[in-house]
């Protein structure tokens, strides 16, 4: 334990023989030492670890990759400083042979793939445009061939069999930088421009439904893209007015915060006896019908007799069921006012600590902004993740591999496109070809690719957690300097945010470190299960798939254990500057005393905020539907003309949720800390001048306390 700092005291004894009480005294968050110091080192040490796979995955990663696409000979389509420069599109020789369009944005397709200016725009046959001997259709017809073709005057059979231009051309349109048959339906029939078939350049008609299969996704995404455009739109000429509703939502939520010191109460009971009153209802609906239903003929069947039916409403002709119905209804009103009874004062407790967290926020005005430090952290960790990421991901080498039509015993073996012309496999299987298949590697590097990227997954979860739980400690130091200053607001830090985020980073990172790690594993383990579930999804082993959903739902109910602990624990370590473990195992055991007092409050908080984001998100989100929709005759001619009015009313509505869950989310955080520090109060001191209570003047009065020999401030 931490030595305490000279002329002050515990206010419960923690740190030694009680003195007399010093008015100069702030309450214990201020004694402590450093705390985890082997995991700060820890955190330190995988940081370095991290940004180095950062700098070696930036080395050899070429996000390009991901940005164009690449050809059969491995090149990007599009890409400036390249001889593809001009050629920002992929054609494909036969999209027949592909599956469908997400195969080609993730694989390869067993056809020769060349980058090109221009999607095709008509029918044309390779045997048709030579034959024709139309120097415009060759021509046309040649820039969708290998890069140096130029003998035109060739074979057309040589020039198919080497595979050197596409048997055929068909109207296509660009997608994802990929040219796609452009198919559409015409009264129901599918069509390709205005055929229904189309010859495949061998000398046969085939129905356009077979192109299907390479590109039956192509329309849906295209009109996915047109959506994109019209709701960017939307967002061009309504942005100011989004803007405009969400400072509404944050005026709002601020307001409901500040009106809680004094609604609080009223909310409370209301909900209370309109709880009592609808159950009330309830027992006096069924009482009616069970009395119509008196005489009716069948009405006096017994459930049992009746057996299970299919449609339920058969149940609702039958006097038993709403006998039932009463019954039920009757014990869950009596259980509700005996509880009420019996816990009285514990809500009315509540009642008094959530009134004080509206006091304490209104001291720490600056909390209410706090949560935009750690959203900007937490998107730095995105930020570095998912570059990281794209970095590894990208950071192979191009792999070539024998692609044919025909059985060939080379399937899928790697090439070298240099030399595959003069190997043995050409004279195997004539119509192989050695076409770009991923980007892989055998060195050492490649082969921890999976580490790296399993690093950076672990190390994301680890790094985002401890964010979180610096705030989570920030916030509660601030709002335990309110609670154990002696004479509120006097006896606060000048700075109570300020200086509890440099204790956080100063004495408690190893702590933090500590949680955040904990909680991080568990994360790591659930995504591994939901990974494992993925895969095993096609898989007929049901046992595998029944254990996999326990698993699954163990370490769920793990992680909202932990995540429930590491919040109480944080608080402890922000007031008494203690260990992770001794203040996990402090404040359980401190919430296990109390248990009932944490429901109660847990329940009227919860009804609290879900009450507050009903009405912050409903009245904004009701103002925006008739603002965008033209129904305020005062300012119908302001608001913009749209495409869809959803788009802003949607992102209003989502914003004011984000908006009002940042404010109960620093309320909440208050609310949980001084409980703790009330409980502590409570348990630690007496009123007696070696001990006095560091509660508000509400609290002591509704408890019957007082401080002996000392006035009340």
């Amino acid at each position: 334990m931490d030595e305490e700092a000279p002329g002050r005291k515990d206010p419960g004894g923690a740190y030694g023989t009680p003195q007399k009480y010093d008015p100069t005294f702030k309450g214990p968050i201020y004694d402590r030492g450093c705390t985890d110091v082997v995991c700060c080192v820890l955190l330190v040490l995988a940081i370095v670890g991290y940004v180095i796979v950062g700098v070696v995955a930036w080395t050899h990663g070429d996000p390009r990759k991901v940005i164009y696409p690449t050809d059969s000979r491995g090149q990007f389509c599009g890409q400036q400083g390249t001889p593809n420069e001009n050629k920002p599109f992929l054609f494909y020789f036969d999209i027949v042979k592909c599956a469908s369009p997400l195969v080609l944005l993730e694989f390869q397709c067993p056809t020769t793939q060349i980058c090109v200016s221009r999607c095709p725009d008509r029918y044309l046959t390779y045997l048709g445009a030579y034959s024709a001997g139309s120097p415009g259709d060759l021509e046309y017809y040649r820039q969708f061939c290998v890069p140096g073709f130029r003998n035109l005057r060739k074979s057309p059979i040589e020039v198919l069999k080497d595979k050197e231009c596409p048997a055929m051309l068909i109207p296509s349109t660009p997608l994802a930088r990929r040219c796609f048959p452009a198919v559409h339906a015409k009264k129901g029939v599918i069509m390709v421009g205005n055929e229904t078939t189309y010859d495949d350049g061998h000398g046969r008609r085939r129905n356009v439904t077979e192109l299907l299969e390479g590109a039956k996704k192509a329309n849906v995404v295209l009109e996915a893209r047109q959506l994109a455009m019209k709701i960017f739109e939307d967002y061009t000429v309504s942005w100011y007015w989004i803007i405009i509703g969400l400072v509404i939502a944050m005026v709002v939520s601020f307001i409901f915060i500040v009106l809680l010191r004094y609604l609080a109460g009223i909310m409370v009971w209301v909900m209370i006896v309109m709880v009592i009153l609808v159950l009330g209802y309830g027992i006096f609906h069924c009482y009616m019908e069970y009395a119509k239903l008196k005489g009716e003929a069948g009405s006096d069947i017994s459930l049992k007799d009746l057996g299970f039916q299919t449609d339920l409403r058969v149940y609702l002709h039958l006097r038993q069921t709403w006998l039932a119905f009463m019954i039920i209804l009757c014990i869950v009103e009596v259980v509700i006012v005996l509880l009420l009874i019996f816990l009285r004062k514990r809500i009315l407790i509540a009642i008094a600590l959530i009134k004080e967290a509206s006091r304490a926020v209104g001291h720490i005005m600056m909390s209410l902004l706090f949560p935009l430090c750690t959203f900007f952290l937490l998107c730095l960790c995105i930020a570095y993740w998912a570059s990281t990421a794209v970095f590894l991901s990208t950071s192979n080498e191009a792999i070539y591999k024998v692609f044919n039509e025909t059985a060939c015993q080379f399937s899928g073996r790697t090439c070298e496109p240099e030399t595959f012309n003069t190997s043995n496999v050409t004279k195997a299987c004539p119509d192989a070809q050695c076409l770009f298949a991923f980007y892989g590697g055998e060195t050492a590097y490649h082969k921890y690719l999976i580490v790296f990227q399993f690093y950076n997954v672990f190390m994301f979860f680890w790094l985002a957690n401890f964010v979180i739980a610096l705030g989570q400690v920030t916030l509660a130091g601030a709002f335990a300097s309110y609670y154990w200053a002696f004479k509120k607001p006097d006896d606060m830090p000048a700075f109570p945010l300020f200086s509890s985020f440099g204790r956080a980073l100063r004495y408690h990172t190893g702590s933090l470190a500590f949680g955040s790690l904990l909680l991080a594993i568990v994360q790591v383990i659930r995504v591994t299960l939901e990974y494992l579930d993925h895969r095993l999804k096609a898989a007929d082993n049901k046992f595998a798939k029944f254990l996999l959903g326990c698993l699954k739902c163990c370490f769920w109910c793990l992680e909202k254990f932990i995540k429930f602990l590491n919040r109480n624990a944080y608080i402890m370590i922000a007031v008494y500057g203690t260990n992770f473990c001794t203040s996990a195992r402090n404040a359980f055991f401190l919430l296990m005393r109390n248990i009932i007092r944490v429901a109660v409050l847990d329940k009227v908080t919860d009804f609290l905020f879900f009450l507050g984001k009903l009405l912050i998100v409903g009245s904004v989100g009701i103002l925006a539907f008739f603002f965008f929709t033209h129904r305020i005759k005062l300012v119908q001619d302001t608001a913009p003309p749209l495409n869809y009015y959803w788009v802003p009313i949607l992102t209003v509505i989502v914003g004011s949720y984000l908006i009002a869950h940042g404010f109960f989310s620093v309320y909440g955080m208050c609310v949980d800390t001084l409980f703790l520090c009330f409980l502590e109060d409570l348990e630690r001191n007496d009123g007696s001048t070696e001990k006095p209570y560091f509660m508000s003047p509400n609290l002591k009065k509704l408890l019957k306390k007082t401080n002996k020999g000392q006035t009340d401030a």
